[in-house]
């Protein structure tokens, strides 16, 4: 069982940045997928990136070129550096993982077998 705490969330200018972490324990992460997901009430869950076991990426088109997935797997955790925030990014973040092929991440929440309870980011001025 490989439970997920997220930290470092709280409330930021637009414009600012944040780093949101993942911690794991329970199993080590080199051979899972990670991914980072956001909600908002009453919407659906959305990722916002994931990074496969071998290091590939991927983003939503809404934080390219701002948000940056970071895994370190000797210290069996993940972040995500997210830039130039925008009010929109307000939502609660997610951890998820789950064992995959080393070259795939999923962008749908029902792929992640495992999952944080969630860190709060609010972008306001």
């Amino acid at each position: 069982q490989v439970q997920l705490v997220e930290s470092g969330g709280g409330s930021v200018q637009p414009g600012g940045s944040l780093r949101i972490s993942c911690a794991a324990s329970g199993a080590k992460l080199d051979r899972y997928a990670i991914g980072w997901f956001r909600q908002v009430p009453g919407k659906e869950r959305e990722m916002v990136s994931c990074v496969s076991s071998d290091g590939r990426e991927l983003y939503a088109d809404s934080v390219k070129g701002r948000f940056m997935i970071l895994r370190d797997n000797a210290k069996n955790r993940a972040s995500l550096q997210m830039n130039n925030l925008k009010p929109e990014d307000t939502a609660d973040y997610y951890c998820a993982t789950a064992p995959t092929a080393d070259w795939y991440c999923g962008s749908r929440a029902d792929e992640y077998t495992y999952w944080g309870f969630g860190t709060q980011v609010t972008v306001s001025s």
